[in-house]
């Protein structure tokens, strides 16, 4: 399947990455040149329908991350990180025989930076990072002034930068500047990436829903009771099949079927909490209703699955649902809310796999959002559209400082190795 990625990029950045596709019938490449950066909004604004969109560099991406959030456009950015740090003090050394002291550099993370000093046990130089990812408002100029001022005052001997207009403002200033070069490793891992994240998203876009929605205990109503009870829910159900993009249809006297794709994939997995069609049944009816949604790449697959879903609510006296995904996995019950001490495991985020804050906060979300339900490596990519791999390195860094636990394996029903299931482990 044809792949377009849309990139974001200066005009010799965007050729050199065009170069790693050639030949590659799978990729297309709709290229979004820029001179300036500033012009980069302007492009976001205006882009047209790409499947992924990939910036060279991080600056572009932070210049138009509100319009990016806004419209919601999948994206992947070129890494600036230690191994590019690393390449590039190599070709200040070696390439243009600069010592490794008295210069400033600038840098999205600084800690990049820091790790690879240690790493080459640089120590007690003059070494000057400035970090534009921590600006509320980043501008070319504040960094080009930054790097300058230091040269004014006699701290440095040359600047190397990783902004290509920063380079070419110091050179004018008659200011010693080298621009960082993007490793190809750092390339071919971002189209990969964005290669990987669509094939992930199209595999869950493709998904389809079943849902068998019933009546509980109805034998015992009575027949006038019967009749009004299933109209009701007759038209709850279509309320809900316009609302989702589903189709409903009767099953049996009592039992309808609902078959969706990704609108209602959607609205299942927002409310796992808090399933909103369950409550309107039972206000509505006053009675209790059993729902069983089963996932599946085909349409006897979800419908499978949603019959085994549907046999878990007889488990209860009350009104139910559950969940059976593509994996076979049980989630449920639905809409009955699992205590998450946010508290505890915030600290534990933070003092014990170290995450920052951001990721910290991103994960007492996804947590929340799934009830705390067990969950894998695929849906930490899914909900925070990353790749696997990127996804397993967050498991990684929260199983060894024993935030989480393993619980059990997957189920696919194609081929390959079972995917592990963890769960909070406090």
């Amino acid at each position: 399947m044809l792949t377009k990625i849309g990139v974001f990029g200066r005009k010799e950045g965007v050729e050199h990455l065009k170069q790693y596709t050639y030949g590659d019938k799978n990729i297309e490449i709709i290229p979004f040149v820029y001179t300036k950066t500033e012009e980069i909004r302007e492009l976001v604004e205006h882009t047209y329908m790409c499947d992924i969109y990939l910036f060279i560099g991080s600056l572009p991406y932070l210049y138009a991350k509100d319009l990016i959030d806004k419209k919601r456009l999948p994206n992947i950015c070129v890494a600036f990180d230690e191994y590019m740090i690393l390449t590039s003090f190599y070709r200040m050394k070696y390439d243009f025989g600069q010592h490794l002291n008295r210069f400033s550099t600038d840098i999205t993370r600084p800690e990049y930076v820091s790790a690879v000093l240690r790493e080459l046990n640089i120590k007690n130089r003059d070494i000057y990072t400035y970090s534009y990812a921590r600006e509320g408002a980043v501008h070319i100029n504040n960094i080009t002034a930054h790097h300058k001022k230091l040269w004014d005052q006699g701290k440095i001997d040359y600047v190397l930068t990783s902004i290509t207009e920063v380079q070419e403002n110091l050179s004018h200033k008659d200011i010693p500047a080298y621009l960082m070069e993007i490793p190809e490793r750092n390339i071919l891992e971002a189209i990969e990436q964005a290669r990987s994240t669509m094939q992930f998203n199209q595999r869950i876009s493709a998904q389809i829903v079943a849902g068998f929605v019933q009546i509980k205990d109805f034998q015992s109503l009575e027949a006038h009771s019967k009749k009004e009870a299933v109209h009701q829910l007759h038209q709850l159900l279509s309320q809900f099949a316009k609302r989702t993009h589903a189709t409903v249809l009767p099953y049996k006297e009592n039992k309808f079927v609902l078959f969706g794709t990704r609108g209602t994939l959607d609205h299942i997995t927002n409310h796992y909490r808090d399933l909103p069609l369950l409550k309107e049944a039972e206000s509505l009816l006053h009675v209790s209703v059993e729902i069983g949604f089963g996932l599946g790449m085909t349409t006897k697959q979800a419908e499978d699955h949603a019959k085994s879903a549907l046999k878990a609510c007889l488990t209860s006296e009350k009104s139910s649902c559950y969940i059976v995904n593509d994996r076979k996995d049980l989630i449920g019950p639905i809409g009955v809310p699992r205590h998450v001490d946010t508290s505890k495991l915030y600290h534990a985020l933070i003092h014990k796999a170290r995450l920052n804050n951001e990721l910290s906060y991103n994960f007492l979300d996804f947590i929340k959002h799934r009830n705390n339900e067990p969950f894998s490596s695929a849906d930490i990519a899914s909900y925070y559209r990353v790749t696997k791999r990127s996804a397993e390195r967050t498991i990684h860094k929260l199983k060894t400082s024993s935030v989480i636990k393993e619980v059990g394996h997957e189920k696919p029903y194609v081929q390959g190795r079972p995917r592990k299931l963890f769960t909070i482990n406090l």
